[in-house]
């Protein structure tokens, strides 16, 4: 689905390569526990502000999430497990549709990430949620506790996709669902992919590793539906979803990026401030191609796919 997208320059156009968020050289092998490390190292940073923008991740992500809960058949009164689920914002929508007779667990990696989905959930009233820091890989839960799994934009930075998926398959009830929402291709989601493009070439980042996790890692076609039944997931479905990121200026989306981003403060570690600086005003002004009368609308399209157990 991509309708209605706007023109590019055209050095994005062919912007086609599988882009991962780790600064891995090609002379070293991946090394996943690291990643991991590093990775829990910047959403401890970040999570202050992604929290801070959760009014822009629910306008953005909002529709997509009830379409992800759809099709995990969250009903009043179930258990759902959240993987991966940050300041959990799809925590809350997720509570309200099971409503108090129901419960959520949200878990994640970063502990300081969670402590904001525990107080949102306190906030809003929603005594049905409790957090649990988990490695999506090794889900420390009770097997067969739960009639649904969902995991907004996490399985994609997995090192090891196919062992999150067997614990959360371990994790559901006989019948039960798993629901994934990741990013398709980098091609139809440049609000992303232009700014990881325009630092990997001012870092001199090398092109990234077969197999390596990252945000475009299950997007292309047919690859997380594939993702699913090799886990042994059965009636695998998925929907493709235009998810573009709304804001009043290319400059507003880009300190979005900044401040919420820590990958991309990753990627950028090996350039001193003002190579730093030069990449975001770079990439403020390739975003400026999709900003109209109307404001920025950046492409993004978002793949959801659901197996049942």
């Amino acid at each position: 689905m991509k309708t209605g997208e706007r023109a590019t320059p055209p050095e994005h156009r062919k912007l086609r390569e599988t882009i991962v968020m780790t600064t891995t050289t090609a002379a070293k092998p991946f090394d996943p526990v690291k990643y991991k490390e590093t990775t829990r190292e910047q959403w401890q940073s970040a999570a202050q502000a992604w929290n801070d923008w959760g009014p822009l991740l629910r306008a953005w992500l909002g529709p997509s999430t009830e379409i992800m809960l759809d099709m995990a058949a969250i009903e009043p009164g179930h258990r759902v497990l959240d993987v991966a689920a940050g300041a959990g914002d799809q925590t809350l929508q997720t509570a309200t549709r099971v409503g108090p007779a129901g419960r959520v667990l949200a878990t994640d990696i970063s502990p300081n990430i969670l402590a904001f989905a525990e107080v949102s959930a306190r906030n809003a009233g929603l005594g049905n949620v409790e957090t649990k820091v988990l490695d999506g890989e090794e889900l420390d839960v009770p097997e067969g506790a739960f009639d649904a799994v969902i995991s907004r934009v996490g399985l994609i930075y997995f090192p090891d996709q196919q062992k999150a998926l067997a614990g959360m398959k371990r994790a559901l009830k006989p019948g039960g669902r798993v629901a994934a929402m990741v990013y398709s291709t980098a091609e139809s989601n440049k609000f992303f992919s232009i700014p990881v493009s325009i630092i990997r070439r001012r870092a001199n980042l090398p092109s990234p590793l077969p197999g390596q996790p990252g945000p475009f890692s299950l997007g292309g076609p047919g690859v997380l539906e594939e993702s699913f039944r090799k886990a042994g997931f059965r009636d695998v479905l998925s929907r493709t979803i235009p998810a573009p990121v709304r804001t009043k200026t290319a400059a507003e989306c880009v300190r979005f990026e900044k401040e919420s981003f820590g990958a991309l403060h990753q990627m950028l570690a090996g350039l001193d401030e003002a190579g730093r600086e030069a990449a975001w005003r770079e990439i403020e002004q390739e975003l400026g191609a999709f900003e109209g009368k109307a404001g920025f609308e950046g492409p993004c399209e978002m793949v959801v796919a659901v197996g049942v157990k």
